[in-house]
């Protein structure tokens, strides 16, 4: 899996709400972090889509290097 340039160093906090559809941005490219805005267009990235299954703070990845897309696994640290 090819991994997108860093958009941050650490995870972005957001409280999701049931129901709706998320596209984490994978290139890293995005103004709009850590959601994409199409900036991968013309290159190998997709958005990553995650529909929240309840409300909750999650905690999406702005390094772009987490195996656990898109969620941050702590990649940042490593």
């Amino acid at each position: 899996m090819i991994k997108g340039q860093k958009a941050g160093i650490g995870p972005i906090a957001v409280d999701v709400e049931k129901g709706k559809t998320y596209a984490w941005c994978a290139c890293g490219k995005s103004k709009i972090q850590p959601f994409c805005d199409g900036s991968h267009k013309g290159s190998e990235f997709n958005p990553v889509i995650y529909k929240a299954e309840e409300n909750k703070k999650m905690f999406f990845c702005a390094c772009k290097q987490t195996n656990s897309r898109p969620f941050c696994d702590g990649s940042h640290s490593k």
